[in-house]
């Protein structure tokens, strides 16, 4: 009888101590973090660094090169209509290069009296060709010369008159390079006389300085930008945005103005996107195709002016009533979206179809209901059919 106890004993030890080394190296369920399949209201925006600048404005040059002066006005003043911005006065010379240009104007001189005696020349021989003509046709009406020698008269004649045309082009030619040549001369004049001859660089519109290009006297060439004015009421924002995300930009679609330095976000609207691309580097160093979108304001832009960062948010879709789900749920199954919903306390792959996204939702246009659990960031621990256990505080 002890012997059938102690061998009884035996087999209760060694069936506890299995079911406890089985509960020790049972598979334990892994810890997920969940949200919920829910409806609501959500956005698809692209989101990308923006500018302001003035929507009209206006650069003015030098029209020729001289002395500028300086420039009385101050970035912001107003300005009006016809009000003198500058004055450019040109540059005095010196005896010896009086003595080029008065070379090169008795040089120009010189081939217009040679033009005007070609034309004379022409227009002599012009009028022996017409007499020979005149009396080629009465020759041949009466058959004593041969139709041929009537018809070389005709031709000299033509050849005579376009020689004629030809060398009065020359003679105007000509002039005009004296009056090149002679132009050279007007500051020497002006100088001798002392009378200023000045060029006066005059406003446009009714607008305010913005920059001041050349804010000191000196000698400028002629194209040099002096002064950039603009119209401070006229506010756009300009985005630029990658080339395969402004396809979907359509001039009225909504823009948010955030991070501008006001209290809340400003409204815009989309005017154009601009039909030309071009080539950026990014932060990482990658070149990218990019597109300017320009926008307006809706909202008063306040006191942003030219040249400001703002953070601008372009709304390509929205719905209100929109059935969703984390996008940190979905991954890739071969071609398609699935993600993980929890049934019995295991992990099943679900097949979804997906419709618009955005950084943290997406629209859900089958496979998943409302109010399903959906796991979300599944690490590579969780397949089709593995235990898990939601981490405390989750969904």
């Amino acid at each position: 009888m002890k012997r059938i106890l102690k061998r009884a004993l035996m087999v209760v030890v060694v069936i506890g101590m299995a079911a406890g080394v089985a509960y020790v190296f049972r598979t334990q369920p892994v810890v997920v973090d969940t949200g919920r399949v829910a409806r609501g209201a959500m956005q698809v925006s692209i989101d990308e660094d923006g500018q302001t600048r003035a929507h009209d404005r206006f650069t003015l040059a030098s029209p020729i090169a001289g002395y500028l002066s300086r420039i009385e006005l101050h970035e912001g003043d107003p300005v009006r209509r016809g009000m003198v911005i500058a004055s450019v006065s040109p540059m005095p010379i010196d005896p010896r290069e009086e003595s080029e240009i008065r070379a090169r104007i008795d040089a120009a001189e010189a081939l217009r009296r040679e033009a005007v005696e070609q034309l004379a020349r022409a227009e002599t021989n012009h009028d022996l060709t017409k007499k020979d003509l005149q009396r080629a046709e009465m020759l041949v009406k009466d058959d004593v010369i041969p139709r041929q020698q009537y018809d070389q008269a005709k031709t000299k004649e033509m050849v005579a008159a376009k020689d004629v045309e030809a060398a009065r082009h020359k003679v105007d030619a000509a002039a005009a390079d004296v009056k090149r040549a002679e132009a050279g001369l007007i500051s020497y004049k002006s100088e001798a006389s002392q009378k200023t001859v000045i060029t006066w660089i005059r406003s446009p519109i009714d607008s305010r300085v913005l920059r001041i290009l050349e804010k000191s006297e000196r000698v400028i060439t002629a194209g040099t930008p002096v002064v950039t004015l603009s119209n401070p009421g006229k506010i756009e924002i300009v985005a630029d945005v990658l080339s395969t995300e402004a396809v979907n930009v359509m001039p009225g679609m909504p823009v948010s103005v955030e991070n501008w330095g006001g209290p809340q976000a400003l409204r815009a609207r989309v005017r154009m996107v601009e039909p030309y691309g071009f080539t950026k580097v990014s932060a990482l160093g990658v070149e990218e195709q990019r597109v300017n979108v320009i926008a307006d304001f809706v909202d008063p832009p306040g006191k942003l002016g030219d040249g400001y960062k703002v953070d601008v948010r372009i709304v390509t879709w929205d719905g209100n009533n929109v059935l969703k789900v984390p996008t940190s749920a979905l991954f890739r199954s071969g071609q398609n979206w699935s993600a993980f919903t929890i049934q019995n306390g295991k992990a099943v792959e679900t097949p979804l179809h997906v419709g618009q996204r955005n950084a943290m939702e997406a629209e859900v246009l089958g496979g998943l209901a409302e109010g399903a659990e959906v796991i979300v960031h599944p690490s590579n621990s969780v397949k089709n059919g593995t235990a898990v256990t939601v981490r405390m505080g989750g969904t």
